[in-house]
C-alpha cells in the first residue's frame, strides 16, 4: 500500500478585519488539501473548527473530564476537545488507508492565551521531512479512551481500568487484543502510516500525522490580545491577506454580481438610492491610509472587502453600516483623534462639526456615503 498523502500545512492567516481570511481558508482547504466543501451546509468535510477566547483552555482543547447527571446518580465523562477530535479523525483515516487530509482551523488565535492552551501539544508543531511531528507527547488514560472515542470506536472502561473496545455491533475485544489484531490486518496490508498511529495508541502517546493540517487566523486590527512568543510562532508559516487580495477574492466569490453590489441608502419615506459599494469602501481606506500621522498600526485599521457582506442580491444596507462600520471607524480606527472624522464630515455637510459622542458621529452616516460616492474613486 502506497502512502500518498498531500503535505500538510501549518500556517497563520493575518490581516485586517474583512480581508477574507476565513474565505481563504476555504480556498486552501479545497485547493491544496483536496477537502470538499458542502455547499448545502457550508462545511468543509474532515475539519474541525474553533476559536480562541480568555476563557478557551487546554481542557477546550484537548478534553475534560465534567460531570453528567443520570437520576440521582452523578458519573463523569471525558468529553475530547477540538484537537483530540481531529487527531482521532486524523488517525482513522490512515488505519483506513483513505488518503484523505483533515484540517483543524483555530480562529482568533491570539485572542487565547495560546502557549497555555497547547500546553505539551506545543511540542509536536515541529515537523520532520516525513510531515509527522518532531517528537511524541504521552496522554493520560481519559485522554486515551477520548482519542478512541473521536477515532470512532466505542469505548468501555473496566472496573479493573482495563479498555474494551466495540469496533462494530458484534465485536468487542480488551485493547491489547485489538491493537494484536488490527496490527496483523495494517501488515497484510502494507499500511505503515497506520502502523505507526497503533504505536502511538499501544505507547499512550500522540503525534502529529502527516495528514491533519493546522491553519489559523489573526486579526491584527484587534489590540485586545494575548502575544504569541517567539518560539510558538516560528513553528508557523505566514500568509497576509492583503487588502488587494481580499479584493480579489470578493470580485471572484461575487463576480457574477459585481456591477450589482450596491449600497442601499433610504431616500424618503419609500424610496432608496444606490450607491456602487467598492469605490465607496476604497475612498474610505484612502481617508484612513491619508491619516496614517495620527492612526496606531495604519495597515491594520484598514477595512477588507468581506467585512460587510452583501446579501443574495448583492444589497448592502445602511442599517449594517451604522451598526458595524460605523463604530468600527469611531472606536477602533479613530479611537485616538476624532479631528480627521470631523474634518472629513464638515466637508460632506458644508458646515463646522464637532464630535463628541458616537450618536453625534453615527447621525452623520447618510451624509459621509453620498459624500464618498460624489467623491469618487477617491475623495480628495
Amino acid at each position: 500500500m502506497t502512502d500518498t498523502i498531500k503535505p500538510p500545512i501549518q500556517k497563520i492567516l493575518f490581516g485586517c478585519p474583512g480581508t477574507g481570511k476565513s474565505y481563504k481558508i476555504r480556498e486552501i482547504a479545497e485547493n491544496q488539501l483536496n477537502i470538499t466543501f458542502d455547499s448545502d451546509t457550508k462545511i468543509l468535510k474532515n475539519t474541525v473548527k474553533t476559536v480562541f477566547h480568555p476563557e478557551y483552555t487546554y481542557g477546550d482543547f484537548m478534553g475534560k473530564l465534567l460531570p453528567l447527571t443520570q437520576g440521582t446518580n452523578v458519573m463523569y465523562k471525558f468529553y475530547p476537545g477540538h484537537f483530540l477530535k481531529v487527531l482521532g479523525m486524523a488517525y482513522r483515516g490512515l488505519i483506513e488507508g483513505n488518503n484523505e487530509h483533515y484540517l483543524l482551523v483555530i480562529d482568533e488565535l491570539n485572542r487565547g492565551n495560546a502557549a497555555a492552551i497547547f500546553g505539551t501539544v506545543f511540542q509536536l508543531l515541529d515537523r520532520e521531512s516525513d510531515h509527522w511531528s518532531s517528537y511524541e507527547v504521552d496522554v493520560s488514560e481519559m485522554e486515551l479512551v477520548g482519542l478512541l472515542n473521536s477515532m470512532g470506536y466505542k469505548i468501555n472502561v473496566l472496573s479493573d481500568g482495563s479498555i474494551k473496545i466495540h469496533e462494530n455491533r458484534t465485536t468487542e475485544n480488551l485493547f491489547d487484543t485489538f491493537c494484536k489484531e488490527l496490527e496483523i490486518d495494517l501488515k497484510n496490508k502494507s499500511n505503515n502510516n497506520g502502523l505507526r498511529v497503533l504505536e502511538l495508541l499501544k505507547q499512550n502517546k500522540i503525534s502529529i500525522p502527516q495528514n491533519l493540517s493546522i491553519i489559523a487566523t489573526i486579526n491584527t486590527s484587534d489590540e485586545s490580545i494575548y502575544y504569541l512568543d517567539t518560539a510558538f510562532k516560528r513553528r508557523w508559516s505566514y500568509e497576509q491577506i492583503s487588502i488587494e487580495s481580499s479584493k480579489k477574492m470578493f470580485e471572484l466569490k461575487y463576480k457574477e454580481i459585481l456591477n450589482e453590489v450596491k449600497l442601499v441608502i433610504p431616500n424618503g419615506q419609500k424610496s432608496t438610492i444606490e450607491l456602487e459599494w467598492i469605490p465607496i469602501l476604497e475612498g474610505i481606506n484612502e481617508i484612513i491610509k491619508d491619516n496614517y500621522k495620527t492612526i496606531k498600526r495604519i495597515e491594520d485599521k484598514q477595512i477588507g472587502f468581506w467585512f460587510i457582506k452583501p446579501d443574495d442580491s448583492g444589497k448592502i444596507h445602511l442599517k449594517e453600516i451604522q451598526s458595524k462600520l460605523m463604530f468600527y471607524l469611531w472606536d477602533s480606527v479613530f479611537a485616538r483623534d476624532k479631528r480627521p472624522l470631523e474634518e472629513f464630515i464638515s466637508k460632506a455637510v458644508q458646515t463646522d462639526v464637532k464630535l463628541i459622542t458616537y450618536d453625534d458621529f453615527v447621525k452623520y452616516t447618510k451624509n459621509i456615503f453620498e459624500y464618498l460616492d460624489e467623491q469618487k474613486p477617491i475623495p480628495f
